[in-house]
């Protein structure tokens, strides 16, 4: 399976960025394009942010019926700034 990264705080998820998975999705070069929900960016503050959780669940939400796109947390496991 090819998949497509897509990282973003996602701060909140917006029509633009589900422009922009849908046509990468639909350019037929990946099968799916992950949502990888950044939780906190190094280049923001992390005030400025909604909880990581809630974005999440926002991208989950944005993503629902569409087969092709996913949302992932894989960077909640990773040190932060991620």
């Amino acid at each position: 399976m090819n998949v497509g990264l897509y990282f973003g705080s996602f701060n909140p998820i917006h029509v633009g960025h589900l422009i922009i998975g849908s046509s990468i999705a639909n350019t037929n070069t990946v099968d799916q394009v992950w949502y990888i929900v950044s939780p906190q960016n190094p280049l923001k503050k992390s005030s400025s942010l909604l909880n990581e959780y809630d974005r999440l669940n926002m991208v989950r939400l944005a993503l629902e019926g569409s087969p092709l796109l996913k949302a992932s947390d894989v960077e909640f496991k990773l040190p932060r700034p991620s």
